[in-house]
């Protein structure tokens, strides 16, 4: 970090976690000297295919058009995520978790005109439009809006491996990153301990002020150079492993509008609709499951949710994952961003967004010299600790306040694999909704709405009507958001139609 000398960063590692970095350092900091080294011989795993709406901003930061990215990436929209079977298994059994919020006011009133005027409607269809626009397999926005704009907050589903390849294109011939096919074979250390040179099997040596480790699960620096201790969370989150497989679907076939996660008796299933295919997987706890029955699972429900898909004749990709992160993301010059810093399962795409949160942070906060490095490795450690914390304790609630009865489901309600933090929080929600207070975090990954959407989604009872509750002002605002569903589903196009008018603009 010489003042004489434009600031040098090496990232180690492609795939989305080490591109998305890439390009989100080089937008801000067009001067810094940004360097991706990434091993030919090395496959990224290349199936996180969620996004959250954060990724608009970043793409619109990053300066790649939102008609181009749909299109190279065979793209579709996002507006939340539906869990079906999660609470007792039933046909009807059903919630969603959009991606627009709840009216403004009061909750607590809120619940009470919901529980007063519409019973019988679902939590998410009762405070916002998103849910009957997700029911009709619309799109959040018409194709005459400018890039990112929305009638409602949405998101990507995306081929993970286009979209890699995109932001190299992107990033190398828009940005300036230089690229370096190379795989590395070596670090040498400085007198500190910092890393001060990586040694690539091409002979070359590469120096840097800083060093990001997105070398995927392997952590070759934040693990191995640097040998930050791993924290196991399996003790809360059961799941891991995963089968993965990609299915065509038909012309025409409905693309849906959300993610859908289907529980079954020992874990759960993706389903992402892209509007050439959909990434359909079984996620499942090994403790609780075979291979080979969560593989049946996996065909049956292609076999049931997939016209025209041949179920047999497909090879799951299978995955081994441990659950947890690193004791610390920043150690001397190297941090760690992406499946290097830790792993959960994919529930509610906390992975990419967690990507785009770790560069933004080193964006905004670059180290200008040595004498404060520890320092901004100190703060970034304590929020992405945070950060951590808060995801799998989320993840946890949709756990917890199932009504399941099989072994798996009933082991995840065991008062001793609930994080301190999730407990007081469920015994607070039964006084007062989740609010502002509960979650004050900046860029709150899942902040008090989420929590509303799972709580009231799988039936958590209400808290107490408070002392002269504006009910009937609630009600009317209930109301209000049904006039609004009208309004929006009327003018906007389905998802198959906008995706096909896109493509045909393209070609």
């Amino acid at each position: 970090m010489k003042a004489t000398a434009p600031f040098q960063l090496v990232i180690v590692g492609g795939g989305t976690a080490g591109w998305l970095t890439a390009c989100i350092l080089a937008a801000r900091h067009p001067a810094m000297a940004i360097t991706l080294v990434e091993s030919p011989d090395i496959a990224t795993i290349g199936v996180g295919e969620g996004t959250w709406p954060t990724m608009r901003e970043t793409l619109a930061a990053i300066g790649i058009a939102e008609s181009e990215f749909l299109t190279a990436c065979d793209a579709s929209f996002k507006q939340g995520s539906r869990f079906d079977g999660w609470v007792t298994g039933a046909a009807d059994d059903s919630y969603l978790h959009p991606f627009s919020l709840p009216p403004a006011g009061d909750m607590a009133a809120l619940l009470h005109g919901w529980a007063q005027t519409a019973p019988d409607r679902a939590f998410a269809a009762a405070m916002t439009a998103q849910a009957a626009v997700c029911a009709q397999h619309l799109a959040p926005r018409q194709r005459a809006m400018p890039d990112y704009a929305g009638a409602l907050n949405y998101a990507y589903h995306f081929d993970a491996g286009k979209f890699a390849q995109l932001l190299a294109r992107h990033g190398t011939t828009r940005l300036g990153i230089t690229h370096i096919a190379a795989t590395m074979v070596g670090t040498s250390a400085a007198e500190n301990g910092d890393i001060a040179q990586l040694q690539l099997d091409d002979g070359r040596c590469l120096a840097a002020d800083l060093f990001i480790d997105c070398t995927g699960l392997a952590a070759r620096l934040i693990g191995g150079h640097c040998a930050v201790d791993w924290i196991d969370r399996s003790d809360v989150s059961f799941n891991d492993r995963a089968l993965a497989v990609q299915v065509p679907v038909l012309p025409g076939s409905a693309i849906a509008a959300q993610t859908i996660a289907t529980a079954h008796r020992a874990g759960w299933l993706w389903d992402i609709a892209l509007p050439t295919r959909r990434g359909i997987g079984c996620v499942y706890s090994t403790r609780f499951m075979a291979d080979a029955e969560a593989e049946t699972i996996l065909r049956a429900h292609v076999a049931a949710q997939v016209p025209g898909a041949d179920a047999a004749a497909l090879v799951p990709r299978q995955l081994a994952f441990a659950t947890g992160h690193r004791a610390r993301f920043w150690q001397g010059n190297v941090v760690a961003i992406g499946l290097s810093a830790g792993f959960i399962e994919p529930l509610e795409a906390s992975a990419i967004v967690l990507i785009e949160l770790s560069a933004r942070a080193i964006a905004e906060a670059l180290p200008a010299s040595p004498a404060t490095m520890a320092i901004h490795a100190r703060r970034f450690n304590t929020l992405f600790r945070t950060r951590w914390d808060r995801i799998i304790a989320f993840l946890k609630l949709h756990y917890v306040l199932s009504r399941r009865s099989e072994p798996y489901w009933q082991a995840q309600r065991d008062p001793a694999t609930i994080p301190e933090r999730l407990a007081e929080d469920l015994a607070l929600w039964r006084e007062h909704p989740p609010s502002a207070r509960d979650f004050p975090l900046q860029d709150e990954m899942f902040p008090a709405a989420s929590q509303q959407f799972i709580l009231y989604g799988m039936g958590y009872p209400l808290p107490p009507a408070p002392p002269a509750a504006p009910i009937a002002d609630a009600a009317m605002r209930i109301a209000e958001v049904q006039g609004r569903a009208r309004h929006i589903a009327a003018a906007l196009p389905d998802n198959r139609s906008y995706f096909a008018a896109l493509a045909a603009q393209a070609a």
